[in-house]
């Protein structure tokens, strides 16, 4: 046993330290049920009304509050005891998660219900995100640091893998109100993750300082930073490419699974069991490239790996409407699965090295409120174009969109390979 461990800790630096291995089990549990409740939560939304703009109303919801709480939320982690941020944080999701429950188990569950439940988790998100990444440096240590981020990587990946898995039985088994006990379980699976944070100790941690300038000031010291490294400032510009036209493809996975792959035949329990089946594949492409990088995240392949990242992804975009079987959309989606996380876990390892530590969560953040803070208006723009024009021109046209623009970053300013590799 114990030349295992010595492995492990050789093989996963991040893994020797005790604090952060408590950290990652109590995550990967939550996790878990989080990907259960990803799954089933846009199939009851389409069952209810029919509507894909629906799907995107509800991406836009959980995402939104990013958009005007992400930035100012970087300046205020900088000043909080981050691991107490994060329990109470997380405990505000798990109370929202539970009455998401309740009101799907009781049948009275509507589309407003769940819009305002998105909401609800996305303003605890866009702080927690934030105090969640930059605590990993507290459990680890900057050389560590690298393989922290793939590990948590790997863990939400693995629970794309499992949580998809465990909720296709969960549907047949409570074929009434089946949802809600996905969501039901989702909310006692907050405990492990809160659980886990009472017995870690940030032992890396920096004194946290007292807000003395205002919080435009402190702000604006990030802009400027990502201003004057422009291979920071060209992640942040490819983030909110993807987070406006690429990302929000994989919200319209039902109309997928239930249109685009439509059968004669189908029935509730076929098409939720291919819908399952097309987030599965989905989060094993991405389990891949983020077990793949936590094994070798060397600084060597890191320029190609952003290249090849970004090719599959928006490549999947653009051929998903030709698949004429589930196998072939599970293999496509599987790919995109791959790309998405090759190039996110690469861009935040990238991010995360090259900023000081006093600016990591300014910094951060504007990451962050690119790739997730304007991303809502990608949400409604994709779901309102996915209802209005099909999923096939859709995803035609914003693949060629994403194309264009990161390509046109890649051709013209090598150096981000250069800079990346």
């Amino acid at each position: 046993m114990h030349k295992i461990q010595i492995l492990l800790a050789q093989r996963f630096p991040a893994l020797g330290s005790r604090d952060f291995a408590i950290f990652w089990v109590g995550h990967l549990t939550s996790l878990i049920g989080t990907s259960m409740q990803n799954t089933a939560l846009p199939l009851l939304a389409y069952r209810i009304s029919g509507r894909p703009f629906d799907l995107g109303l509800i991406g836009f919801a959980v995402t939104l509050p990013t958009f005007f709480l992400a930035l100012p939320g970087g300046v205020l982690i900088e000043h909080v005891d981050k691991r107490k941020a994060i329990i109470f944080l997380q405990s505000i999701m798990m109370l929202d998660t539970f009455a998401l429950a309740i009101l799907a188990l009781s049948g009275f569950i509507q589309i407003w219900h769940i819009v305002i439940t998105s909401l609800i988790l996305g303003i605890a998100t866009a702080f927690e995100i934030t105090a969640r990444q930059a605590m990993l440096i507290e459990l680890v240590g900057r050389e560590s640091l690298p393989n922290a981020i793939a590990l948590q990587s790997t863990a939400f990946n693995m629970s794309r893998v499992l949580g998809p898995a465990l909720a296709a039985p969960a549907l047949l088994l409570f074929s009434t109100n089946g949802e809600g006990w996905i969501f039901l379980l989702n909310g006692i699976s907050f405990v492990a993750i809160i659980t886990s944070l009472f017995f870690v100790q940030t032992r890396y941690k920096s004194p946290v300082l007292p807000r003395t300038r205002p919080m435009l000031v402190e702000l604006q010291e990030g802009t400027q930073y990502l201003f004057k490294n422009s291979s920071v400032g060209l992640l942040v510009v490819i983030a909110a490419i993807l987070g406006v036209f690429a990302f929000p493809i994989i919200q319209q996975l039902p109309v997928i699974s239930k249109d685009l792959l439509k059968q004669a035949s189908d029935t509730k329990a076929i098409v939720d069991i291919r819908n399952s089946l097309l987030y599965t594949a989905q989060g094993v492409g991405a389990l891949t490239a983020a077990f793949s990088i936590a094994m070798n995240n060397t600084s060597r392949w890191r320029g190609l790996r952003l290249l090849l990242g970004e090719a599959a992804f928006i490549l999947g975009m653009i051929v998903i409407p030709i698949s004429n079987s589930v196998w072939i959309a599970m293999i496509i989606i599987a790919l995109m699965g791959w790309g998405a996380v090759t190039q996110l876990a690469t861009m935040n390892t990238l991010l995360q090295l090259q900023v000081p530590d006093i600016l990591r969560g300014r910094v951060f953040s504007i990451y962050l409120w690119a790739l997730q803070g304007i991303a809502p208006f990608g949400s409604l723009l994709v779901g309102w174009m996915t209802q209005e024009f099909g999923l096939t021109n859709t995803t035609l046209l914003c693949g060629l969109i994403s194309l264009g623009i990161i390509g046109g970053i890649q051709v013209f300013r090598p150096d981000i390979r250069g800079t990346t590799g």
